[in-house]
């Protein structure tokens, strides 16, 4: 039987390939550029209670695909979220744990999964309400960030992408709504 360690190297081994392969099999003609802030940036942000900037670490990606970067940032999201719950597990397998620390284990499995189905649901809802190439939701402590690739945003929709957040996670959290322009 593999141990968790293994699987998870495994996992990662194989979408470290999958990417590469990607990445070589792909026109330059259809790669985007990230802009690292050194140079005046394309991104709009719309921002409720003056939330910080600072809210997606791409290190150094400058070849992805139009569609890719939401996509890529859905994976890390998804990959450091599995890496807590599997730390999360073994405090629950434990046998030297106490079962106050594997409650509360427990609750913050259920808290990241719910989090998880709570953002799945707002990105399902946004894309059914207006015709945007791609929506991305994250969930950062008290700041919900909302990125969605349309070529202009009105603040009325963005308002309504606003009150759609906090209609799912309560009314207590800053909501960031950023949009990117789509290249065509």
């Amino acid at each position: 039987m593999l141990k968790k360690q293994t699987i998870w190297l495994l996992t990662m081994l194989s979408l470290m390939i999958v990417l590469s392969i990607v990445y070589m099999t792909s026109d330059s003609e259809d790669l985007a550029y990230i802009d690292d802030g050194t140079n005046e940036t394309q991104e709009t942000s719309q921002t409720e209670d003056a939330a910080d900037d600072s809210d997606v670490e791409v290190d150094d990606v400058t070849n992805l695909g139009k569609d890719e970067l939401f996509t890529t940032i859905r994976m890390n999201l998804q990959d450091e979220r599995n890496m807590k719950k599997d730390r999360l597990n073994e405090v629950v397998a434990a046998s030297n744990s106490t079962s106050e620390e594997k409650n509360d284990a427990l609750n913050d499995i259920n808290d990241l999964e719910q989090v998880s189905t709570k953002e799945s649901i707002i990105e399902e809802s946004i894309m059914s309400q207006a015709e945007y190439q791609d929506v991305l939701v994250r969930s950062d402590e008290d700041i919900i960030h909302v990125h969605v690739k349309v070529d202009e945003l009105s603040n009325k929709e963005a308002n309504n992408i606003m009150q759609m957040v906090r209609d799912e996670f309560g009314d207590d959290l800053k909501v960031d709504v950023n949009f990117q322009p789509t290249e065509e």
